[in-house]
């Protein structure tokens, strides 16, 4: 399996680093599957930071060691999905025992849904409803040293 990370550099050492600001799955290093979304998250990067270039930087999993790994997949915008999403973005501690959390990435669409959904204007029905008709993207949390082992760099590329 290949996966891409985007950034404001060429990423080839790995480390799990500190929250800077709550995301979806909590600390973690992030990739997608997708190389369209990592080339956002570059182009992204780029720009909060005000430095750089945006690049995607290209991994290949060790099938058999993420095989290995207890991971937490959510199979779509699901009411679990949601409740733990909610959980990471208000800074409460993840309390899975997942080295890799797998699922949709919350995205510039989603989040005023799951906003409101955060203020409790809308239920956890109503937030699901409005969700599921996006496209949403994956996105991958390796959330450990040992998950980060299952990683190998393969190549970096700057995107415009």
């Amino acid at each position: 399996m290949v996966l891409y990370h985007g950034s404001n550099v060429v990423v080839r050492t790995l480390a799990i680093r500190p929250l800077v600001r709550a995301l979806d799955f909590g600390r973690a290093f992030y990739l997608t599957s997708s190389e369209e979304q990592a080339v956002k998250w570059a182009k992204t990067s780029a720009l909060r930071r005000g430095e750089g270039l945006p690049t995607v930087s290209i991994f290949e999993v060790d099938a058999g060691r993420f095989d290995a790994l207890p991971v937490l997949k959510f199979s779509g915008p699901t009411a679990e999905w949601l409740r733990y999403v909610s959980k990471n973005r208000n800074q409460c501690m993840d309390d899975s025992n997942a080295d890799v959390v797998i699922g949709p990435v919350a995205n510039d669409n989603t989040m005023p849904v799951l906003n409101l959904y955060f203020k409790g204007a809308y239920t956890e029905e109503e937030a699901l409803r409005r969700l599921l008709p996006q496209r949403l993207r994956d996105q991958f949390a390796f959330k450990t040293e040992r998950s980060l082992g299952c990683l190998k760099f393969v190549e970096a590329r700057e995107v415009s």
